[in-house]
């Protein structure tokens, strides 16, 4: 087994070299994310990169998921904040929005004078189909991780539920799941049976 396979399966992770390596990183995530980036940072970030674990994704996403904004942008924050403070946070967040923002308002010019070929609405559909395929794709990785396998899976299952299911409003879902998650953290890190 090479080094490289060994940090991989170690879970050892490593450094950005540099603000201009963070920005340009994010920038590619930005390109290949047609549809959603969050697939393609998953497998970039982790297995590429090995800026993060598997598990420290994890724990990112689901504590981005809660702040306002789109998640992969939290995402970049986050980790650009990680390595190089307010600059990283900064060029990550910047790499992230930057080329994507110029193609969105080409792709806007061009959608609203075309939208109405058969073509392009079939090929919207498609793209559509598989967006869905690669967020769905990435929800089951994410749900091999060990802290999805605890007690804790009960909070994002009555979460899920309330808000597919029951149709209660996102906003009234999270003030009440919220407080007792922490609170059933709280309990369970004073019993110390945090990873059970």
């Amino acid at each position: 087994m090479n080094a490289e396979a060994q940090a991989l399966t170690s879970g050892t992770t490593v450094a950005p070299r540099s603000i201009g390596e963070l920005f340009f990183a994010f920038m590619k995530l930005g390109l290949q994310g047609f549809g959603g980036v969050l697939p393609v940072a998953r497998h970039a970030l982790v297995e590429n990169y090995r800026w993060l674990t598997m598990a420290e994704f994890t724990d990112i996403v689901s504590r981005c998921q809660a702040l306002p904004g789109p998640n992969i942008v939290n995402v970049s924050i986050c980790i650009g904040g990680r390595h190089f403070g307010v600059r990283g946070a900064i060029a990550a967040s910047a790499g992230i929005l930057g080329v994507p923002f110029v193609l969105l308002l080409v792709l806007g010019v061009l959608y609203s004078g075309y939208a109405q070929v058969p073509e392009v609405a079939n090929a919207l559909r498609g793209v559509s189909a598989v967006a869905a395929g690669l967020i769905l794709g990435t929800a089951l990785r994410m749900a091999a991780s060990p802290r999805l396998r605890t007690w804790r899976t009960v909070f994002a299952v009555a979460a899920f539920a309330a808000v597919s299911w029951l149709r209660l409003p996102l906003a009234l879902v999270l003030a009440a799941i919220i407080p007792l998650s922490i609170g059933a953290a709280w309990y369970a890190q004073k019993r110390g049976m945090s990873g059970s």
